[in-house]
C-alpha cells in the first residue's frame, strides 16, 4: 500500500450490474477467472486479445471466453486485437462504448513473462515484455480515461506486484522485474494523478503460485501446481476491489489473500488445490 492509499473494501459479492469492464487479455487463466466472476456479478466484459484461434497446447480463445462470461450471467464482447497497437486499443475502447455506453473499469491483465538471466534474454523478448506489460498498461489506461472520468464507478486494476526495492528480484530476472514493476509504477502514478477525480487505481498480485494451464504445461508443472491455489482466489479478490467505492479505495498494491481478509473472508484454505501440500509463494513477495 502507498502512504496515502485508501483501503475500504467491499464484500466479494458486491454487485457489478451494468458496469462495463475493458480487459486486456482474458482468454484463459487468471484473466478469464476474473472476467467470469465479473460476469456472474452482472458486468459487461469487453476483452481485447489476440487469441482468436485455438492454441496448440493451451485451451481457450477470446470467443470461448466470451461464451463463458455470457454463461456466467454477464454480457461479453470480443475485440480481436493487440494491446501493443494504438489503433487496436482505440478500437477496443470505441467498441466498448458503442456496445455498452461507456467504460467503468479497466483491468490490465495482459502480460508477457520470461524469467531468464540478463545474458540469456533475447532483446525481442525484452521488447515484447516492455511493450505488453508497461506500454500496454499505460496505453489502455490512458485511452479509456475520458470514459472513466465520466463513470460513477471508475476503477483501474492492474495485475502487477507490490513495488519492492529488495535487489533479490532484479537479480533473479532483471528484464521481467523491470517490466512488471513498470506496470506497478503506472498504478503508483495514476493513483496520485487521478485521486482528485475519484478514480480508484490499484494493483493486485497473488500470494502463491496459481494453477493455470500455462503453469501445468511447464516441465514439472503438474507437480508444481500441487502447491498452488485456484485462480478463483485472485478473481474473488478482484471482485472485492472492483465492487468497492473508488473514492475509498485507491493507491494500493494488494495481494489476493490480503484483500480477502479485509473483505471478511477467513477461509483461504478452500482455494488450495491440495491442502496437504505446502503452498508455493509467488515471486516478488
Amino acid at each position: 500500500m502507498t502512504s496515502e492509499s485508501r483501503t475500504e473494501i467491499a464484500p466479494v459479492s458486491a454487485s457489478l450490474k451494468n458496469r462495463t469492464i475493458l480487459m486486456s487479455g482474458g482468454s484463459r487463466g487468471i484473466g478469464l477467472a476474473i472476467a467470469k466472476a465479473a460476469g456472474a456479478l452482472g458486468a459487461n466484459v469487453v476483452l481485447l486479445s489476440k487469441t482468436a484461434d485455438p492454441h496448440p497446447s493451451l485451451e481457450g480463445t477470446i470467443h470461448t471466453a466470451v461464451e463463458e462470461i455470457n454463461q456466467a450471467g454477464g454480457r461479453g464482447l470480443a475485440v480481436v486485437g493487440d494491446v501493443r497497437i494504438d489503433e487496436d486499443v482505440q478500437r477496443a475502447v470505441a467498441e466498448a462504448v458503442a456496445a455498452f455506453g461507456g467504460i467503468d473499469i479497466v483491468v490490465n491483465n495482459a502480460s508477457a513473462i520470461n524469467l531468464a538471466k540478463t545474458d540469456q534474454v533475447d532483446m525481442k523478448r525484452y521488447d515484447l515484455m516492455q511493450d505488453i506489460n508497461v506500454r500496454g498498461t499505460f496505453l489502455l489506461s490512458k485511452t479509456a480515461l475520458p470514459y472513466l472520468r465520466a463513470s460513477q464507478h471508475p476503477h483501474i486494476l492492474t495485475l502487477s506486484p507490490p513495488l519492492n526495492l529488495d535487489p533479490r528480484w532484479a537479480g533473479e530476472h532483471l528484464a521481467y522485474t523491470m517490466a512488471k514493476y513498470g506496470m506497478s509504477m503506472t498504478t503508483l502514478g495514476l493513483a496520485e494523478e487521478l485521486k482528485v477525480q475519484g478514480v480508484g487505481v490499484n494493483s493486485l498480485w497473488p500470494e502463491t503460485l496459481i494453477d493455470t494451464a500455462a503453469i501445468r504445461n511447464l516441465p514439472g508443472g503438474q507437480k508444481m501446481i500441487q502447491g498452488a491455489r485456484d485462480a478463483q482466489i485472485v478473481a474473488d479478490a478482484a471482485m472485492a476491489i472492483l465492487g468497492s467505492d473508488p473514492k475509498k479505495l485507491s493507491g494500493n498494491f494488494f495481494t489476493d489473500g490480503q484483500v480477502l481478509k479485509l473483505a471478511g473472508v477467513t477461509d483461504l484454505e478452500k482455494y488450495a488445490l491440495n491442502p496437504q501440500v505446502p503452498l508455493v509463494e509467488d515471486i516478488f513477495l
